[in-house]
């Protein structure tokens, strides 16, 4: 999991260096002149010499493709739980059984009577025989 981490740092770390090698080079000038619209014979224009800042780009630009992908690798195992290195927690012990309570100490008594489950109902009357 600190690779993980580490990669990530990485990761953004190449993502800084590019974003500003990038925004360190000279413009090519209008959008003419990059598709061949300029003074030049060939088809793309003409071939500007490779730079430090050229070269910086393209090192950068591979490491990140190379990091983005380990890190999709990595990212591929599922998360990982907090608990997947601790021992199964034990099971917890049967409850103890109610203490009876010791002759000096009298019982609580109980001030209302229990309700009635059966619902009051008259007796029929029945008529007497004759």
């Amino acid at each position: 999991m600190v690779l993980y981490y580490l990669i990530t740092a990485f990761f953004v770390l190449v993502c800084t260096f590019l974003l500003l090698v990038i925004l360190l080079q000279q413009g090519k000038g209008d959008i003419a002149a990059a598709f061949g619209g300029g003074s030049s014979q060939s088809a793309f224009g003409a071939r500007a010499s490779s730079t430090v800042l050229s070269k910086a780009t393209a090192v950068l630009a591979a490491l990140f493709m190379l990091s983005a992908l380990v890190l999709a690798i990595l990212g591929q195992r599922g998360p990982g739980s907090v608990m997947s290195g601790t021992a199964a927690p034990r099971p917890a012990a049967p409850p103890a059984a109610p203490a009876t309570p010791s002759p000096a100490t009298p019982a609580p008594a109980t001030t209302t009577p229990a309700p009635s489950t059966a619902p009051a109902t008259p007796a029929p009357s029945t008529p007497a025989p004759q």
